[in-house]
């Protein structure tokens, strides 16, 4: 298959490429890396990165901005951040490529634990990747042509524990090699409309 990865050279991305890449052709998208370039916020961008690319028989999103801090002191400015990059970027893509991709087809976002499992400074988190759970759910019953949906909820990686590490205390971490796994189980899969936990 044809797989495209938006935010391939990120942590989890480059998990994601080296895992997918053991059985599929990956085309590797960044915001200013891989072979292709689009800020997926910017739907134009993402129409004309599909346009560029052509035919693909899967997209991966593990891209996405958010911003932590405390509840009292957040702004809409800083909400916005989670909402125009995290949510609305990988809405965006899945809203272009159930056009682009072929029959039978599959996209796959990336959410995360504090959907569920909240902690202190990330309202916004739970926020947006909650939204990206329930639209997953809700666009797998009105996908066609058999194009699949499904979304990664991974929790703090073990590669990201220095830099996110003081707002997830007591959690657990996974290594992202594990998190790729759950890419390729939506990718080599049958389901749809699945939230794949990390947790």
């Amino acid at each position: 298959m044809k797989v495209i990865v938006i935010g391939a050279t990120g942590t989890i991305g480059k998990a994601v490429v080296e895992q997918l890449g053991k059985r599929h052709e990956i085309v590797t998208v960044g915001s200013n890396s891989g072979q292709y370039q689009a800020d997926i916020s910017d739907i134009g961008q993402v129409r004309a990165l599909f346009e560029k690319i052509g035919k693909a028989d899967a997209v991966v999103v593990t891209a996405g901005a958010l911003a932590f801090a405390p509840l009292a002191d957040f702004t809409p400015e800083q909400m916005r951040v989670g909402l125009d990059s995290k949510l609305m970027g990988q809405v965006n893509v899945a809203l272009v490529a159930q056009h682009a991709l072929n029959d039978g087809g599959s996209i796959t976002l990336t959410s995360g634990s504090v959907s569920e499992l909240t902690i202190r400074n990330g309202a916004s988190a739970s926020l947006v990747n909650s939204a990206l759970d329930g639209f997953v759910r809700g666009a797998a019953i009105e996908l066609q042509r058999g194009i699949r949906i499904n979304v990664v909820s991974p929790t703090l990686l073990t590669e990201s524990l220095e830099a996110y590490g003081e707002y997830f205390i007591g959690f657990e971490t996974v290594p992202a090699s594990r998190v790729a796994l759950a890419y390729s189980r939506s990718v080599d899969g049958a389901q749809t409309g699945q939230a794949y936990k990390v947790w």
